[in-house]
C-alpha cells in the first residue's frame, strides 16, 4: 500500500474541507485491483472503506441464484460505508469494471476521527448518507425494471445506461 494522492475536484471529498480532507487522506493507502476482481463481497465483515480514484467499479446485489448491478461507480466516487458500523457487514458486492485504483481507510480509524471531532464527524456521516441513499435509488431503479416500469426522469429513476455494467 502506498500514501493516497489528491482527490479529483469534484468528488467524495469535495463536500469536505481542505483540512478535513488532508486529515482523511492521510489515513489512507492506495490499492490496485484488476478487471472483474472482487474488491467487497456480500455478508462479509466490513473493514475497509474506499475512495474511488481510477477506474470504475459495479455495486451488486448478489445471491445464489442471481446477480444484478445496481450503480457503477467511477472515479471519485466512495463505497464500503458499512466499515463506519461497528461489527457490520457488507450488503452489496463490489467489483472493478476495469482496472481501478482506490483509496482504503480502516473504518475504525474513520469512526474515531468523527467521534473525536464531531463537526468532521457530521459532514462525513451526512456524505455518507448520501451514498447510503444512492444505493437504495439505484436498487429501486432496478426493481422498477424488473417490473417492467421504464426508469426515466419523470418517476425518479436513474437512465438504465447509468445502471448497466460495462456503461460508461
Amino acid at each position: 500500500m502506498t500514501q493516497r494522492r489528491a482527490p479529483n475536484s469534484d468528488s467524495f471529498l469535495s463536500s469536505l474541507t481542505v483540512e478535513q480532507s488532508s486529515r482523511l487522506l492521510a489515513m489512507s493507502s492506495e490499492i490496485e485491483f484488476t478487471r472483474d476482481e472482487i474488491i467487497l463481497r456480500t455478508a462479509e465483515n466490513s473493514r475497509w472503506f474506499y475512495l474511488l480514484l481510477t477506474g470504475s467499479v459495479a455495486v451488486e446485489v448478489v445471491r445464489a441464484s442471481f446477480s444484478v448491478c445496481v450503480q457503477a461507480l467511477g472515479p471519485g466516487d466512495a463505497f464500503g460505508w458499512s466499515a463506519l458500523l461497528w461489527g457490520s457487514d457488507t450488503l452489496f458486492q463490489v467489483r472493478a469494471r476495469e482496472a481501478c485504483r482506490v483509496a482504503c481507510i480502516d473504518g475504525r480509524r474513520l469512526t474515531a476521527l468523527c467521534r473525536a471531532e464531531p463537526e468532521f464527524g457530521v459532514t462525513l456521516l451526512l456524505r455518507i448518507l448520501a451514498i447510503v441513499a444512492a444505493r437504495v435509488h439505484g436498487t429501486e431503479a432496478r426493481l422498477a425494471e424488473f417490473c417492467g416500469i421504464a426508469p426515466d426522469e419523470h418517476n425518479g429513476f436513474a437512465p438504465l445506461a447509468e445502471l448497466r455494467p460495462g456503461a460508461d
